[in-house]
């Protein structure tokens, strides 16, 4: 199989000059660093941890950030750097545990703390901290960690300029204020005046200017497709209805015109009356729709499936060979188009981290694939495909629609994939949904679905007992699904909802409500 993503967020040779390099350490929040930079729209590329000094220093950057990541930067095989990028000109920022690694490397000490910091802690800056990184920052904020080691010495020549509410080092610099290091995650929402830190570390330690814009990403990434595709060659996009496979779709077609073919495969794992929907939808922006019903097909591969990520791997390779079979009749297409967007990069472990689940369109595509992969927006984060819609002319009902799995219900629905739980599922979704307009709260929620538990419990109707099923309510608040908060619903709204599904929706006994964060939750339930 042939993977390319054609189109990552960097500029060509001649714009990389004045940005910012990022070091992955392995962090799920890598991306989330160069997401924030880009938000001040100075350049930002991340490269390996092992990447060479003439790699790192090619583009001639004005800063580089150290990562956080899962090893111990002790440890017999932990990712290291070079230590002549810590004695050069460059400013370096380290963060967790790019921190840890800066003070390990100078001559410091890096032990394992007592207790670990994990989720909101406080850290309070010392009287005298007056280091550029801290203007317009208070004495004392609420951060984010998420660390269990810590630094017990600092190296010569550094400072110390913050300590958590544990008493374990937070913050330090080097003498010559070049080297700034952090224990907390500045670019993680929850950290109180991250982007005030950010923002001081690229213009007043690093002397960037904000000279990255979307429009003309846009523009560079309508002629990497010219340059990519052939002249002869069609592409086959597989559309879902969301704003990812849609801003994909819409900007190949920009280039490409009729030799784009949009495939819709209902999996059987939709929301109520969605396949209607899309296929209305996709004809107004003139896209060459075709409609596939394998919902019968898919229910029959994933029949008594209940692990996670083999339901994902199933419903990932069978979609593939669908689109193959409907290449073939629209007289074999070379690309298979599909709006994969970064967080299902990070979360299916593709860069040096863990994997949490494996999106079926990436850990879950099979290696024998016959089509090449085009992915032009593999590199950028929700909210930013969200903006780059009206460019292309995207009318604003497509682009505000809550994210979707790509495997649908699949991995809302927990236990047994059987169809009478599937619209079980549909219906409670279509209800809560509902309700969530009627309320005006649609458009300020992030994400809001419901989930079917394999669980039933006693309850009681028309005095006898009965044994039903348990519905899920989820709402969170997010920017870029890295991070996510509960929504707190009005009562009103959520004890109507759960009347009208345990009225409504026949062998529904239980409504509960999900109020978990991520982390330490993922968003979806599988």
């Amino acid at each position: 199989m042939e993977v390319l993503g054609i189109l990552p967020l960097v500029m060509d040779n001649s714009d990389k000059s004045g940005g910012i390099v990022i070091l992955d350490f392995g962090s799920q929040y890598t991306q989330l660093i160069a997401r924030r930079i880009r938000e001040f729209e100075v350049y930002s590329e991340i490269l390996p941890w092992n990447a060479t000094e003439a790699r790192i220093m090619g583009p001639r950057p004005k800063g580089i950030i150290l990562s956080g990541g899962p090893r111990s930067a002790t440890g017999p095989d932990a990712p290291s750097i070079d230590k002549s990028l810590l004695t050069g000109t460059v400013p370096v920022l380290g963060i967790c545990y790019g921190m840890q690694l800066i003070a390990h490397t100078l001559g410091g000490s890096v032990e394992k703390g007592r207790l670990g910091e994990y989720g909101r802690t406080r850290v309070i800056f010392g009287d005298g901290a007056r280091e550029k990184i801290l203007k317009g920052v208070p004495d004392a904020i609420d951060v984010w960690m998420s660390h269990w080691d810590e630094v017990s010495s600092l190296p010569d020549g550094a400072a110390q300029f913050g300590v958590s509410e544990s008493g374990s080092c937070a913050a330090f610099s080097m003498d010559d204020g070049r080297i700034t290091a952090l224990q907390f995650h500045p670019e993680v929402d929850t950290t109180e005046y991250g982007r005030e830190i950010l923002s001081n570390f690229l213009y007043d330690i690093c002397g960037c200017e904000p000279n990255w814009k979307l429009g003309d990403w846009v523009k560079r990434s309508l002629g990497d497709i010219g340059s990519t595709v052939g002249h002869d060659e069609r592409v086959i996009c597989g559309i879902s209805g969301g704003v990812d496979s849609t801003v994909a779709a819409v900007l190949v077609s920009k280039v490409i015109g009729d030799r784009l073919d949009c495939i819709f495969v209902d999996h059987g794992f939709m929301r109520k009356n969605e396949p209607e929907q899309v296929v209305e939808a996709y004809k107004k922006l003139n896209l060459r729709i075709r409609h596939v019903d394998a919902s019968e097909k898919f229910l029959a591969a994933v029949n008594g499936v209940t692990s996670p990520e083999e339901k994902r791997k199933i419903i990932g390779e069978l979609f593939v060979r669908v689109f193959e079979d409907e290449a073939r009749k629209v007289g074999g297409a070379k690309w298979l188009l599909q709006g994969t967007i970064y967080p299902d990069v990070i979360e299916s472990g593709f860069v040096g981290g863990d994997v949490i689940k494996s999106h079926h369109n990436v850990g879950g595509l099979p290696e024998d694939m016959e089509m090449s992969l085009l992915e032009p927006i593999r590199e950028l984060f929700k909210d930013e495909v969200r903006r780059i819609g009206p460019l292309l002319g995207i009318p604003e009902e497509l682009l505000k629609r809550h994210p979707f799995p790509g495997p649908g219900l699949a991995v809302r629905c927990l236990g047994n994939l059987a169809r009478e739980r599937l619209d079980i599922l549909r219906e409670a979704d279509a209800i809560f949904m509902e309700e969530i307009r009627n309320f005006g709260l649609y458009d300020s929620i992030w994400q809001a679905f419901c989930a079917l538990l394999p669980v039933r419990s006693v309850g009681v109707a028309g005095d006898i007992r009965t044994y039903g099923e348990t519905v899920v309510l989820r709402a969170v608040a997010s920017r870029d699904a890295m991070t996510a908060e509960s929504v707190r619903l009005p009562w009103e709204l959520i004890d109507r909802v759960a009347k009208r599904v345990c009225g409504e929706v026949p062998l529904v006994g239980r409504v509960v409500m999900d109020v978990t964060g991520k982390p330490p939750a993922t968003i979806e339930w599988e």
